[in-house]
Protein backbone atom coordinates (compact mmCIF):
# COMPACT_ATOMS: atom_id res chain seq x y z
CA UNK A 1 0.00 0.00 0.00
CA UNK A 2 1.27 3.84 -0.88
CA UNK A 3 1.00 4.32 3.49
CA UNK A 4 3.23 1.55 4.13
CA UNK A 5 6.47 1.94 5.56
CA UNK A 6 9.28 3.11 3.58
CA UNK A 7 12.98 3.00 2.89
CA UNK A 8 15.61 4.97 5.58
CA UNK A 9 16.71 7.11 2.25
CA UNK A 10 13.50 9.36 2.33
CA UNK A 11 11.72 9.66 -0.49
CA UNK A 12 13.70 6.66 -2.58
CA UNK A 13 12.92 3.21 -2.17
CA UNK A 14 14.40 0.10 -4.28
CA UNK A 15 10.77 -1.57 -4.31
CA UNK A 16 8.66 1.24 -6.47
CA UNK A 17 5.06 1.25 -5.86
CA UNK A 18 2.66 1.67 -8.49
CA UNK A 19 -0.23 3.09 -8.40
CA UNK A 20 -3.28 3.28 -11.73
CA UNK A 21 -5.25 6.64 -11.77
CA UNK A 22 -8.38 7.45 -13.19
CA UNK A 23 -10.50 4.61 -12.70
CA UNK A 24 -14.08 4.35 -14.08
CA UNK A 25 -14.65 0.80 -14.34
CA UNK A 26 -15.07 -1.99 -12.69
CA UNK A 27 -12.96 -3.93 -14.64
CA UNK A 28 -10.39 -1.84 -14.69
CA UNK A 29 -9.88 -1.54 -11.04
CA UNK A 30 -10.06 -5.38 -11.17
CA UNK A 31 -7.04 -5.94 -13.64
CA UNK A 32 -5.12 -3.14 -11.99
CA UNK A 33 -5.33 -5.65 -8.84
CA UNK A 34 -4.44 -8.60 -9.86
CA UNK A 35 -1.46 -7.08 -11.79
CA UNK A 36 -0.23 -6.31 -8.90
CA UNK A 37 -1.33 -2.73 -8.22
CA UNK A 38 -0.84 -1.11 -4.86
CA UNK A 39 -3.14 1.60 -5.31
CA UNK A 40 -5.85 2.65 -7.95
CA UNK A 41 -6.70 6.70 -7.86
CA UNK A 42 -10.70 7.83 -8.12
CA UNK A 43 -10.70 11.56 -9.67
CA UNK A 44 -13.35 13.85 -7.93
CA UNK A 45 -12.81 16.41 -10.58
CA UNK A 46 -15.70 17.31 -12.83
CA UNK A 47 -13.72 18.78 -15.61
CA UNK A 48 -11.82 15.92 -16.09
CA UNK A 49 -12.67 12.35 -18.33
CA UNK A 50 -12.00 10.18 -15.72
CA UNK A 51 -14.24 12.08 -13.16
CA UNK A 52 -16.36 9.70 -11.20
CA UNK A 53 -19.79 9.77 -9.37
CA UNK A 54 -19.90 8.28 -5.80
CA UNK A 55 -22.20 5.24 -6.70
CA UNK A 56 -19.39 4.27 -9.14
CA UNK A 57 -16.59 5.27 -7.33
CA UNK A 58 -17.67 3.41 -4.17
CA UNK A 59 -18.53 0.15 -6.24
CA UNK A 60 -14.89 0.24 -8.02
CA UNK A 61 -13.12 0.49 -4.47
CA UNK A 62 -15.13 -2.37 -2.89
CA UNK A 63 -14.60 -4.07 -6.25
CA UNK A 64 -10.48 -4.08 -5.34
CA UNK A 65 -10.23 -5.92 -1.92
CA UNK A 66 -9.04 -4.53 1.28
CA UNK A 67 -5.01 -4.39 0.28
CA UNK A 68 -5.14 -1.92 -2.20
CA UNK A 69 -4.95 1.46 -1.48
CA UNK A 70 -7.83 3.90 -2.45
CA UNK A 71 -7.13 7.49 -3.42
CA UNK A 72 -9.36 10.59 -4.00
CA UNK A 73 -7.58 12.72 -6.32
CA UNK A 74 -9.50 16.20 -5.79
CA UNK A 75 -8.53 19.83 -7.33
CA UNK A 76 -9.72 22.52 -5.14
CA UNK A 77 -12.33 21.10 -3.56
CA UNK A 78 -14.85 22.68 -1.35
CA UNK A 79 -14.81 21.52 2.23
CA UNK A 80 -17.69 19.96 1.81
CA UNK A 81 -17.00 17.98 -0.90
CA UNK A 82 -14.19 16.46 0.95
CA UNK A 83 -16.24 15.51 3.95
CA UNK A 84 -19.04 13.70 1.19
CA UNK A 85 -16.24 12.09 -0.47
CA UNK A 86 -14.89 11.02 2.90
CA UNK A 87 -18.41 9.47 4.33
CA UNK A 88 -19.78 8.15 1.35
CA UNK A 89 -16.20 6.16 -0.56
CA UNK A 90 -13.70 6.05 3.04
CA UNK A 91 -11.10 6.23 0.79
CA UNK A 92 -7.57 5.57 2.49
CA UNK A 93 -5.40 8.59 0.78
CA UNK A 94 -6.62 11.96 0.23
CA UNK A 95 -4.76 13.25 -2.73
CA UNK A 96 -5.02 17.13 -2.98
CA UNK A 97 -4.25 18.20 -6.81
CA UNK A 98 -4.81 21.42 -6.98
CA UNK A 99 -4.00 25.51 -5.25
CA UNK A 100 -5.07 24.00 -1.96
CA UNK A 101 -3.17 25.19 1.29
CA UNK A 102 -1.74 23.06 3.72
CA UNK A 103 -3.98 24.44 6.50
CA UNK A 104 -6.83 22.87 4.42
CA UNK A 105 -5.14 20.03 3.50
CA UNK A 106 -4.76 19.43 6.83
CA UNK A 107 -8.28 19.64 8.24
CA UNK A 108 -9.58 16.21 7.33
CA UNK A 109 -9.82 13.39 9.07
CA UNK A 110 -7.24 10.90 6.61
CA UNK A 111 -3.30 10.99 5.32
CA UNK A 112 -2.74 13.11 2.49
CA UNK A 113 -0.48 13.61 -0.15
CA UNK A 114 -0.14 16.82 -2.42
CA UNK A 115 0.94 17.09 -6.14
CA UNK A 116 3.63 19.87 -6.96
CA UNK A 117 3.74 20.57 -10.63
CA UNK A 118 6.79 21.17 -11.65
CA UNK A 119 7.21 25.14 -13.21
CA UNK A 120 10.23 25.80 -14.61
CA UNK A 121 10.93 27.80 -11.36
CA UNK A 122 9.75 25.26 -9.11
CA UNK A 123 12.24 24.44 -6.29
CA UNK A 124 10.88 20.97 -5.34
CA UNK A 125 12.51 20.99 -1.51
CA UNK A 126 10.93 24.63 -0.83
CA UNK A 127 7.47 22.87 -2.07
CA UNK A 128 7.53 20.32 0.11
CA UNK A 129 8.12 22.52 3.27
CA UNK A 130 5.50 24.44 2.61
CA UNK A 131 3.23 20.97 3.33
CA UNK A 132 4.62 19.71 6.57
CA UNK A 133 1.92 17.39 7.02
CA UNK A 134 1.93 15.56 4.15
CA UNK A 135 2.35 12.01 3.88
CA UNK A 136 4.32 12.27 0.03
CA UNK A 137 4.46 14.26 -2.64
CA UNK A 138 3.39 13.79 -5.84
CA UNK A 139 5.64 15.34 -8.61
CA UNK A 140 3.60 16.36 -12.11
CA UNK A 141 4.13 17.91 -14.95
CA UNK A 142 2.99 21.20 -15.05
CA UNK A 143 0.33 23.06 -17.88
CA UNK A 144 -1.06 25.96 -17.47
CA UNK A 145 -4.33 24.61 -18.14
CA UNK A 146 -4.36 21.37 -16.90
CA UNK A 147 -4.36 19.88 -13.36
CA UNK A 148 -2.50 16.58 -14.42
CA UNK A 149 -3.25 14.37 -17.20
CA UNK A 150 -0.69 16.06 -19.52
CA UNK A 151 0.84 12.91 -21.05
CA UNK A 152 4.06 14.71 -20.96
CA UNK A 153 7.10 14.09 -18.43
CA UNK A 154 9.26 17.08 -16.68
CA UNK A 155 12.60 16.46 -16.66
CA UNK A 156 13.15 14.48 -13.97
CA UNK A 157 16.85 15.28 -12.92
CA UNK A 158 15.18 18.33 -11.72
CA UNK A 159 14.18 16.06 -8.43
CA UNK A 160 17.04 15.50 -5.97
CA UNK A 161 18.75 12.51 -5.25
CA UNK A 162 17.62 13.19 -1.21
CA UNK A 163 14.03 14.09 -0.43
CA UNK A 164 12.34 13.97 2.85
CA UNK A 165 9.20 12.35 1.77
CA UNK A 166 8.25 9.81 -0.04
CA UNK A 167 8.20 10.77 -3.82
CA UNK A 168 5.52 9.67 -6.16
CA UNK A 169 6.70 10.38 -9.81
CA UNK A 170 3.96 10.99 -12.05
CA UNK A 171 3.72 12.99 -15.81
CA UNK A 172 3.69 11.45 -19.22
CA UNK A 173 4.38 7.73 -17.61
CA UNK A 174 4.16 4.71 -19.83
CA UNK A 175 4.93 1.15 -20.42
CA UNK A 176 7.93 2.05 -22.93
CA UNK A 177 9.02 4.66 -20.63
CA UNK A 178 8.53 3.76 -16.64
CA UNK A 179 11.28 1.55 -16.38
CA UNK A 180 14.01 4.42 -16.87
CA UNK A 181 12.27 6.52 -14.83
CA UNK A 182 12.08 3.80 -11.91
CA UNK A 183 15.73 3.32 -12.24
CA UNK A 184 16.78 7.38 -12.91
CA UNK A 185 15.01 8.29 -10.03
CA UNK A 186 14.27 5.68 -7.91
CA UNK A 187 10.52 7.05 -6.58
CA UNK A 188 8.45 5.77 -3.98
CA UNK A 189 5.69 4.99 -6.68
CA UNK A 190 5.09 6.03 -10.05
CA UNK A 191 1.64 7.24 -11.13
CA UNK A 192 -0.05 6.74 -14.72
CA UNK A 193 -3.52 6.93 -16.24
CA UNK A 194 -3.23 8.06 -19.55
CA UNK A 195 -0.06 5.97 -20.22
CA UNK A 196 -2.52 2.84 -19.75
CA UNK A 197 -5.38 3.86 -21.32
CA UNK A 198 -7.25 3.30 -25.08
CA UNK A 199 -8.99 6.71 -24.38
CA UNK A 200 -9.84 9.12 -21.54
CA UNK A 201 -10.72 7.02 -19.19
CA UNK A 202 -11.30 3.57 -20.52
CA UNK A 203 -8.01 1.20 -19.23
CA UNK A 204 -5.99 -1.07 -21.26
CA UNK A 205 -5.67 -4.47 -19.49
CA UNK A 206 -2.46 -5.39 -21.30
CA UNK A 207 -1.15 -1.99 -21.04
CA UNK A 208 -1.85 -2.00 -16.86
CA UNK A 209 0.28 -5.36 -17.17
CA UNK A 210 3.01 -4.30 -19.16
CA UNK A 211 3.38 -0.86 -17.24
CA UNK A 212 3.28 -2.94 -13.70
CA UNK A 213 5.81 -5.73 -15.34
CA UNK A 214 8.20 -2.84 -16.20
CA UNK A 215 7.87 -1.29 -12.65
CA UNK A 216 8.32 -4.69 -10.88
CA UNK A 217 11.50 -5.61 -13.31
CA UNK A 218 13.17 -2.01 -13.57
Amino acid sequence: MLTGKIASTGGRVTCTRIKICGITRVEDAEVAAEAGADAIGLVFYPPSPRCVDFPVASTIASAVGPFVTKVALMVNPLPSAVEQIISQIRPDLLQFHGDETAEFCDSFSRPWIKAIRMRTDTDPIRAMAAFPGACGFLFDTWHAEKYGGTGVSFDWDRLPAAMPKPVILAGGLTPDTVAEAVRRVRPYAVDVSGGVERQPGIKDPELIRSFIHAVKNA
